[in-house]
């Protein structure tokens, strides 16, 4: 079995374990976590920068289960500069994706769209260099819209859902109020608030600092980032044919139909199971 699946596998299996164990309490304080800019590479994106079946090493863990900031960093450069030593988050991802600030975006003269992150269908395009080579990715630079990873425990005690937009303030010396930031919920997430460094200095916030959601509206007058989930939603698929060799709940979530249909060979996590039911999804397996 290939290696990546094995990771999978053992990332499921904790988060499994974890779903047994008491959520912690809060106070209604969000911590929050300041992101410079980053890059998240897809395998073959990390081959093409260092060289054939290179891995990434991990440098120190992130507060996202799984997540790690690696050794390597590239490059990325625009049509009027580049910044250098740009780390790179592990592990890899089906696409690659680069994150900066509008701060960034001026000193080398890009104008990447504010998304979600993995929202990346027509955001700007933008080169990376590694040491074995470069690489131009014709779109994946983003600047991320604020969020908040939240457990289904934790959206519950906010009485917020996954998508929806609120209204954040974070005390301090310049108290500051930040509107549109999307909830994200699932049983990976850990609490915790990510906005970017342009933000943060707005609001001289520092890493660890507390937030609170003071609004939490409905969908009604949203922004069309806000509702975004609720569209997707609506022009779902009715059948969805999964072709890997492992369906996991990553997968489930990313997959927009009703029905899912598997190979009698494809492995199925059990958090993929009990996602496809509280989605209210439908799990068929070919027997030819």
């Amino acid at each position: 079995m290939q290696e990546n699946l094995v990771q999978k596998i053992v990332e499921e299996v904790l988060q499994q374990v974890l779903k047994g164990q008491p959520s912690l309490q809060h106070d209604g304080k969000i911590p929050i976590g300041v992101s410079a800019r980053h890059v998240h590479l897809a395998q073959a994106e990390v081959e093409l920068l260092f060289g054939e079946n290179y891995q990434l090493t991990p440098k120190f863990e992130l507060s996202q289960p799984g997540q790690f900031a690696a050794e390597e960093t590239v490059v990325i450069a625009g049509p009027k500069g580049s910044i250098e030593r740009v780390r790179i988050l592990g592990p890899a991802r089906a696409l690659s994706q680069v994150e900066i600030s509008w701060t960034d975006a001026m000193k080398i003269g890009v104008k990447p769209p504010l998304r979600t992150s993995g929202d990346i269908k027509g955001s700007s395009p933008i080169t990376l260099i590694g040491p074995k080579g470069s690489v131009l990715l014709a779109e994946g630079l983003i600047i991320a819209q604020a969020h908040i990873h939240m457990s289904p425990v934790d959206s519950t005690q906010f009485q917020v859902t996954d998508g929806q937009a609120v209204q954040v303030k974070v005390e301090g010396v310049r108290p500051i109020i930040l509107s549109n930031v999307i909830i994200r919920v699932s049983e990976r997430y850990r609490l915790e608030m990510h906005i970017d460094t342009d933000e943060a200095n707005a609001g001289l916030i520092q890493q660890g600092a507390k937030a609170e959601i003071v609004n939490a509206p409905s969908t009604v007058g949203l922004t069309p980032l806000a509702i975004q989930p609720v569209v997707k939603q609506a022009e779902e698929k009715s059948s969805y044919h999964f072709d890997k060799k492992l369906l996991s709940q990553g997968e489930v979530l990313e997959i927009n139909a009703q029905e899912i249909i598997v190979s009698k060979k494809t492995i199925v996590t059990a958090l993929a199971y009990d996602k496809i039911r509280e989605l209210n999804k439908t799990l068929t397996i070919r027997t030819g």
